[in-house]
């Protein structure tokens, strides 16, 4: 890879060689997406979707066209560029940006944007796709900011299968005000929610009509962000729309329980953990306070900047230069202690976390993609998602990838290799 001077997106963390020889410039794909504050998870629950209108949630603020890949041709080679195959590419592809009204973490109005992708020469009603993408740490790390990159491929490639496809960015990131709300599965439902519902406003004015059932996807922080949405969608959060099926990727799905006493005990790729160790105590605090200075949980002379590093402003390239190599050197004993043993706050933000897959049962099909060996998401994750699903009668089976690597990443390779694997299913089930 060759580092820009565009911002650096941060899908999925690189080996150690790999970041050697592009200097550290960091795309992590991020494995989780995360916990939300109790009572900002609990307070979508206790909304209807009546209510959600009532209070303009998912009306279309502005729509911008972005670009059209107008052939199969084309879009294969954009899909090319980012590392994706082109073997489901079907039809050429109108994207958008749509500006949408949605609520904050705490249920405060606000604004978000995302990605909305058409495919060209199909019919007027077209099957829904909903992707959630990893986690990114600068703003323009989101699938409406980018062309055909890592963080948008998946979205265009649904599209020219022949989906209408949505990518929200998520709060604080795309074209949204504030801080992105990393690992709150509360603000990602709604966002993800009140995406879906500004697409089907804007579609006929391309000349479409979304179906009713979405199919949802995501990879990586959005595979925990997908299994929200298909919740809220069982749940009848929406007059509309309805779920027919989930894929999620390489998620980390029992942040408590499985990914963070790998990230602690070594058994991450080293620079992974010290993100992930960092980007989990900065915003968790900032949602639910669990430290009052960062002096407390990081060491010098990291306390003084490591907060700044997560402000959307800075690119992937310079979270990884700013970041030392180990969490010896990042976090205090009491930091440590924190993420080992959480207590208070960061215990129930956990349980909500992890509550993804063991709080529901969806009845629509379910599958979990995953690959053996991934650095950044330990398969432990999917396993205990896919055995807490069991024990509520639901069959996930889980589809290991194999080893597939991308830039040197197995948990890259993953959303890669996935998304092939992803459209094929979505097109079986749509054919049934």
């Amino acid at each position: 890879m060759t580092v820009s001077a565009s911002p650096t997106p941060f899908h999925g963390i690189r080996s150690r060689g790999a970041l050697r020889a592009c200097a550290a410039a960091a795309c992590c794909g991020l494995l989780l997406s995360g916990p939300a504050v109790a009572t900002a998870t609990a307070a979508p629950a206790a909304h209807s979707a009546a209510s959600d209108v009532a209070s303009g949630r998912g009306t279309l603020v502005s729509a911008e066209k972005l670009y059209t890949l107008a052939t199969p041709s084309a879009v294969t080679a954009e899909l090319g560029r980012a590392g994706f195959a082109g073997d489901t590419v079907r039809h050429g592809v109108v994207a958008y940006r749509l500006v949408y009204r949605t609520i904050d973490a705490h249920g405060r109005p606000t604004t978000a944007s995302g990605l909305f992708v058409t495919p060209l020469h199909t019919e007027r009603r077209l099957p829904t796709v909903s992707f959630a993408h990893g986690t990114g740490s600068h703003k323009d790390d989101s699938p409406s900011m980018q062309r055909a990159a890592f963080v948008s491929a998946p979205a265009i490639a649904h599209a020219a299968a022949g989906s209408a496809t949505v990518a929200p960015d998520y709060l604080g990131l795309g074209t949204g005000p504030g801080l992105h709300p990393w690992m709150d599965i509360g603000s990602e439902t709604t966002a993800s929610l009140d995406m879906l519902r500004a697409a089907r406003a804007f579609a006929p004015r391309t000349g479409h009509a979304l179906e009713r059932e979405v199919m949802v996807t995501g990879f990586s922080q959005g595979a925990s962000a997908a299994l929200g949405l298909g919740r809220a969608l069982e749940s009848g959060r929406d007059h509309w729309f309805r779920l027919g099926a989930l894929a999620p990727v390489s998620g980390a799905y029992d942040f408590g329980g499985a990914e963070l006493p790998a990230l602690l005990a070594g058994k991450l790729e080293p620079k992974s953990s010290v993100v992930y160790a960092a980007y989990t105590l900065v915003a968790f605090n900032r949602l639910h306070h669990i430290y009052d200075t960062p002096g407390e949980v990081f060491r010098a002379p990291y306390d003084s900047t490591i907060e700044a590093l997560f402000d959307g402003a800075h690119t992937g390239e310079q979270l990884m230069r700013g970041t030392p190599n180990s969490l010896d050197e990042l976090l205090t004993g009491h930091g440590r202690t924190l993420l080992a043993h959480p207590t208070g706050p960061l215990a129930d933000a956990l349980r909500s976390t992890d509550a993804v897959c063991t709080d529901w049962a969806p009845r629509a099909p379910v599958r979990l993609y995953m690959a053996s060996g991934d650095e950044q998401a330990v398969t432990e994750n999917t396993e205990h998602c896919r055995a807490a699903l069991a024990g509520k009668g639901v069959s996930a089976p889980v589809v290991d990838l194999g080893p597939v690597d991308h830039d040197g990443s197995r948990h890259l390779g993953s959303n890669v290799a996935a998304t092939s694997a992803v459209v094929r299913w979505f097109g079986e089930l749509a054919r049934r």
